[in-house]
């Protein structure tokens, strides 16, 4: 997951309206959202086949998760436990999502560079490996991509920029709008590229809010959109997939009600599946 927009706690009707991309290699085997299998069968996410993790995900309970890693060029680590790992854990828990960041601090120089949002519907958590940082959000518009949160981006700004001016707009909070949001394949201009020591053109192709990177194989793999909404306790969730050619490919749609409580053992009623 390479791009995280966010609005937390901006209206008291949607305490979380989340617009994400996946950038990754084609060849890394994935699975498309749905409703995980047996114990697990409360989460809704995408399932790395690689590692057993996920990028981003949702229970029925409205705990929410997202992982992004953190661009760098000069540290690598050696049999670092999966990322991913961290987005499971959270969603089949139970604890706060301060309970649970505060949990896994001591064990943040097991994994390679991340960023994590963990939240309950309530509260939300970020952090960030490696800058040893746990910190409660107050509510706000938020951009998180593969540096520290809300960092000076191009996609960022512009991602936040747009997620305010939809927010603005009555009515708006359609999982379509929100998909939308992040197809916008335009590259920044190189002076407002950021400084990680990529090659120039290499930054230039991975500015763009939808990486389509035709030389390489990887790119934006897919948009998801989930809205979670205290009106009915209800929550959305979409997610739109793509081929290494930037085409659209599978589309996943689910609707449901949340229910009280952060077990994993409960069902909620889901109103509409895959599409």
């Amino acid at each position: 997951m390479c791009l995280i927009l966010f609005a937390h706690g901006m209206d008291p009707d949607f305490p979380l309206v989340v617009a994400a991309n996946r950038d990754e290699f084609f060849d890394r085997p994935s699975a498309a959202a749905n409703f995980w299998p047996g114990s697990e069968s409360f989460i809704l996410a995408g399932r790395d086949l690689q590692a057993g993790g996920t990028w981003i995900g949702i229970t029925r309970h409205g705990r929410f998760a997202g992982v992004t890693n953190i661009r760098s060029t000069t540290q690598t680590k050696q049999h670092a436990r999966s990322r991913g790992e961290l987005v499971r854990n959270f969603l089949s828990g139970t604890s706060t999502p301060l309970q649970y960041c505060e949990s896994i601090q001591p064990h943040f120089p097991e994994f390679a560079g991340f960023n994590l949002l963990v939240g309950d519907g309530g509260s939300l958590c970020y952090a960030n490996n490696s800058q040893n940082i746990v910190r409660v959000l107050a509510p706000g518009i938020f951009g998180l991509s593969n540096d520290l949160l809300d960092s000076d981006w191009p996609k960022v700004n512009l991602g936040k920029k747009r997620l305010a001016d939809l927010f603005s707009q009555k009515g708006f909070l359609s999982t379509d709008a929100l998909i939308d949001l992040m197809s916008d394949r335009d590259s920044a201009a190189d002076d407002a590229l950021p400084d990680t020591d990529l090659p120039t053109e290499l930054e230039r192709i991975l500015s763009a809010t939808f990486i389509q990177h035709q030389q390489g194989n990887y790119g934006t793999r897919c948009s998801t959109a989930i809205v979670l909404a205290h009106r009915g306790g209800t929550v959305r969730f979409c997610e739109q997939s793509y081929n290494a050619l930037g085409q659209a490919a599978d589309g996943q749609y689910f609707e449901f009600h949340s229910e009280p409580g952060s077990a994993g053992v409960k069902r909620g009623q889901v109103l509409s599946g895959t599409e």
